[in-house]
This record gives structure tokens, C-alpha cells and sequence, in this order.
């Protein structure tokens, strides 16, 4: 069953950003080929549950081609029924905020729920960008920090991606693994 986000007879639009999991730097390892550490690949798929306990179902996913995104997404997207869609994106590699947006503002109309796996600062850059609503303990939560495995859901009053602007979201809710452990 699918549920159609809207907010009265508002068309509504859902962007989900998750930073990978914890991950380690080897010596002698290049940057994209990072792998996730043991505390990552613990963490991800206890987010993954949580996502898909909820609903929060992407339509879409866009992965950053670094490996301890690819990592993530492929312990994520296990706890889901029927994994979701995923794509390498490129550009969401080492992606300030400006990037990611024209990433998000380039997606199809009838998706409805977009999900970016990328990485810091880029990604708490653009929710930074996007929010000015929503619950004030997701947001203080938000702005202390935005660990590895964290995810901000943030809610959009579009009918299509290319519409995104700046503070025009509302954060829904912001979830680390420690959060869900009991460890805030």
C-alpha cells in the first residue's frame, strides 16, 4: 500500500538524507575506497529497520559512489521488503549544498520520496538550507550535530523536485543510531 504525503489537498514531496555509516581510514586507502568500520556496519542496519518500520519507503535512492556509502545503502535497503530503487550519483561526492540541491531539483515529478546517502558536510549543509519548520527537538538535535548513520526526514510543500527552495521544508523528524539505542 502506498501513502500519499500531502497535507490537506497540498501535494507534498519527502527528502530523506542519511549519512553513511561509521567508517574506517586504513592507512594506505584512498578517500572513496573507505570501508565502514564494525561500529558502521552495526548501525546500519538497525537504521534500516527504523526506516522501514516507519514507512519511510524511498521511491528513490541516490548513492554516493564512495564506498562506505555503497556499504550503507546495501545494509539499509536489506531491511526493507522490497529494497528500493538505488542509483550511483556521482555528484553527491564531496557535494556542498548548492550541488545536492541541483541533485534533488533534477529528479522526476512522480517520485515522491527521495533519499540522498552521501556524506559531511554537504548534507548538513543542505538541511540546514531546506529547514525552517518542523519539531524544535529534531532541529536542536540537528544542529548540535550530524553524526555518521544520521538521518533527517524533511517534508517539502511541492508538487515537483525542480520546486525545492531554500527554508521551504519542514524537518519531520532527525534519528542517529544513538538515538535509537537510548543514547542521546
Amino acid at each position: 500500500m502506498r501513502i500519499a504525503l500531502t497535507t490537506g489537498s497540498d501535494p507534498m514531496r519527502r527528502l530523506i538524507l542519511f549519512r553513511h555509516a561509521k567508517s574506517d581510514w586504513p592507512e594506505g586507502i584512498a578517500d572513496q575506497e573507505r570501508p565502514l568500520a564494525a561500529r558502521g556496519r552495526q548501525a546500519a542496519p538497525r537504521m534500516g529497520r527504523y526506516l522501514a518500520d516507519e514507512g519511510l519507503r524511498p521511491d528513490k535512492v541516490l548513492v554516493s559512489p564512495a564506498r562506505r556509502t555503497r556499504e550503507t545503502w546495501d545494509l539499509v535497503g536489506a531491511e526493507f521488503p522490497a529494497p528500493p530503487d538505488s542509483v550511483s550519483e556521482p555528484r553527491i561526492y564531496e557535494a556542498p549544498a548548492a550541488r545536492l540541491l541541483a541533485v534533488v531539483r533534477e529528479q522526476a515529478p512522480e517520485i515522491q520520496t527521495l533519499m540522498l546517502v552521501g556524506h559531511n558536510p554537504g548534507l548538513e549543509e543542505l538541511a540546514d538550507l531546506l529547514v525552517q519548520h518542523g519539531s524544535t527537538t529534531a532541529r536542536g538535535a540537528m544542529d548540535e550535530k550530524f553524526p555518521t548513520g544520521a538521518v533527517a526526514v524533511i517534508d517539502l510543500p511541492i508538487d515537483a523536485w525542480s520546486a525545492v527552495a531554500p527554508e521551504s521544508g519542514r524537518l519531520d523528524r532527525f534519528v542517529t543510531p544513538r538515538i535509537l539505542l537510548g543514547d542521546s
